[in-house]
């Protein structure tokens, strides 16, 4: 049986379709160099909170030509404000275009961010050369490429290896891959936890600003604005997050469901004329906690 040119033992294997997979699997496509994802979730679903997408960052998806397309997608922030705990301004700055940089900055939903990606490689890569449900178990490298060991996510059946002249991880921060190369390492934890959700809210601040209210010390939190008009009566998806810093804290899961009862009480007190915090938080349609 003839192999596809994506998998050819000529082409590049992609670790992991996540946002980063996808990128360089784009950037190598414009650049005509055959390549082929693998991602190890059996369906690609809706995920995550928010993500910012700077100046700098809105330049490389230019070259892409996806910067329409994720405009369309989130919401251009227009400034940055910086708040103590008490809600009083602190600073303020415009961002982005009108900081006078040639790009945006955007916020956006994850998934959004991802599925622009996603559909975008399957329309110029092709969709033959994104293997969904596919986790890489083990790797061999010698003088002529790599051989890639994959199992079914779904089942945990084997399957034949692949060859490819080269992998490039992008599994993500407890990435497999690099766990195969160094296996008794683990992340550093700062003593700073966070926890994040996303809440329907009517526009704050005009609905553009990107917001840091307080500090790690004594409890932070920063919000900003994703979609627009969510729910059709004029609301916007709000992402918050919120990072806390103590000695008594240890490293937690990652990107699993928070309990509120943990972090609650350090943001009680911040209830301001223009927003009210705990409410905010409390209205969340998703919790999640993270190291």
């Amino acid at each position: 049986m003839r192999r596809k040119r994506s998998e050819a033992a000529g082409a590049l294997a992609i670790v992991g379709g996540g946002i980063c997979g996808l990128k360089l699997a784009l950037d190598l496509h414009r650049r005509n160099i055959a390549c082929h994802v693998y991602e190890r979730a059996a369906e690609i679903k809706e995920l995550g909170v928010g993500i910012t997408v700077l100046p700098h960052g809105m330049r490389e998806f230019s070259a892409l030509g996806l910067v329409e397309r994720l405009l369309a997608a989130g919401i251009e922030n227009r400034e940055s404000c910086f708040f103590n705990r008490f809600g009083q301004l602190i600073y303020q700055e415009p961002r982005g275009k009108f900081a006078g940089h040639d790009f945006a900055e955007v916020g956006l939903h994850r998934a959004r961010l991802h599925k622009t990606l996603f559909d975008a490689a399957r329309e110029r890569i092709g969709a033959e050369s994104i293997t969904t449900d596919r986790d890489c178990v083990g790797i061999e490298q010698d003088d002529s490429g790599v051989t890639l060991h994959l199992r079914e996510t779904s089942t945990r059946r084997s399957l034949p290896p692949v060859r490819a002249a080269a992998m490039i991880a992008c599994d993500g921060v407890n990435s497999g891959v690099r766990k195969s190369f160094y296996p008794d390492e683990r992340l550093a934890f700062a003593g700073i936890n966070t926890w994040r959700g996303v809440t329907r809210h009517k526009p704050i601040l005009g609905g553009r600003a990107y917001m840091r209210i307080g500090s790690i010390l004594t409890g932070k939190i920063v919000i900003y604005p994703i979609i627009d008009d969510v729910d059709g009566a004029g609301n916007q998806l709000i992402n918050w997050t919120t990072e806390i810093e103590s000695s008594g804290f240890e490293r937690n899961d990652w990107n699993e469901p928070g309990r509120l009862e943990d972090f609650i009480h350090i943001y009680e007190g911040f209830r301001f004329h223009w927003l009210d915090v705990p409410r905010l938080i409390r209205q969340s349609d998703v919790l999640l906690e993270y190291p």
